[in-house]
């Protein structure tokens, strides 16, 4: 069985703004507070954790991105992020 922990961390990886812009175009691009470890909420994902995933949603810790962020981000297209991707989403956290 595959270590899905191992495999997220190896995957970290960091993209500006500008080259996230198709995955937020299709609502693929979650935002991942900073108060949670992007590769514990990847692992969570790809597990099914539906339970761990719906306590970080109705905690506001992950979210879509907001009119006002995707507006800020638009105008700063070099803003860079901790990014992981975790089929068929592209988890984000602004640096």
């Amino acid at each position: 069985m595959p270590d899905i922990r191992a495999e997220l961390s190896e995957n970290l990886d960091e993209a500006e703004w500008e080259w996230l812009i198709p995955h937020a175009q299709r609502d693929a691009v979650i935002v991942v507070s900073e108060l949670v470890n992007l590769v514990d909420v990847g692992v969570a994902i790809a597990s099914d954790k539906t339970s761990d995933v719906q306590v970080w949603i109705d905690e506001a810790l992950i979210t879509k991105p907001s009119n006002e962020q995707l507006g800020k981000w638009n105008t700063n297209p070099s803003q860079r992020f901790h990014t992981l991707i975790v089929q068929p989403y592209v988890l984000v956290q602004e640096k």
